[in-house]
């Protein structure tokens, strides 16, 4: 095996990349996820459409990150299904990646060639071009040869959307991707997820900022461990769902019951 591929394989374990699913949508039906004996989500059902360009929103311990987790085939349902067609690629939150592995900017983004040439084959030189060429469109072409340990928190999520673009994945999970970045990141990040939403890939994407998905996300699912409301987003993101959100938020923290299925 070519010592580069050999490389390529630690870095994919390293980064815990990516799972592939079988049209480009997914389904959930009945879903419930267990967290720690309770129910984090429960009886969820509905499809993330073709194209669609989807936020999940809602209190704190919403079960926001668990539903994403089992989408991406990291978290085994506890009840019900999932449906995914396509292939699916998972971006986790920043904090999960350790920037003082030896790796290069330019060998992260080519990270994302690697559900195509698999373990027994080498990159291409395509494969290193569309590398380059996805750092360009980040802004980190000045960076390619630098290890991932000098960056900023922003560069570093930069270098993660290359990942995410080398991959050309039909089904996209981010995972609040714009915590803890600069504006300048966050503005340069949107405009790649623009383009993906114009070239007809489904996202799904866990957000915080309410007047971020407002202004950049068309569907809205309003999660407290049950949904509120799934639909376009000026119809989701209402004052009396939203409220409605924090009061079922506080009844849980209040009031918990034992999740059954997990017993």
């Amino acid at each position: 095996m070519a010592a580069s591929t050999v490389r390529a394989a630690f870095i994919i374990a390293a980064l815990g990349v990516d799972r592939l699913g079988f049209a480009s949508m997914m389904e959930v039906h009945h879903l419930t996820l267990c967290y720690r004996d309770r129910a984090a989500v429960h009886s969820l059902s509905g499809r993330f459409e073709t194209g669609s360009h989807t936020a999940i929103v809602g209190p704190n311990g919403a079960g926001k990150s668990t539903l994403l987790s089992a989408l991406a085939g990291i978290k085994t349902p506890d009840e019900g299904h999932i449906h995914a067609h396509g292939k699916v690629a998972f971006l986790a939150q920043l904090s999960t990646l350790d920037k003082q592995f030896p790796l290069t900017v330019r060998e992260l983004a080519l990270a994302g060639a690697w559900s195509r040439c698999g373990p027994w084959h080498g990159l291409s030189k395509q494969d290193r071009e569309q590398a380059d060429s996805a750092l360009e469109q980040v802004g980190l072409s000045d960076f390619a040869n630098a290890p991932i340990s000098n960056l900023s928190g922003g560069q570093l999520q930069r270098a993660r959307f290359a990942r995410l673009i080398v991959e050309d994945a039909d089904v996209l999970l981010l995972d609040e991707p714009f915590a803890n970045v600069d504006s300048n990141t966050i503005d340069k990040l949107l405009e790649v997820q623009h383009q993906w939403h114009r070239m007809g890939k489904t996202q799904i994407t866990v957000l915080h900022d309410i007047s971020q998905v407002r202004a950049h996300y068309p569907q809205t699912l309003l999660l407290a461990q049950s949904a509120i409301a799934w639909g376009n987003t000026p119809e989701v993101l209402t004052e009396p769902l939203l409220a409605e959100a924090n009061r079922r938020a506080q009844h849980w923290r209040n009031d918990a019951a034992w999740c059954e299925v997990c017993e």
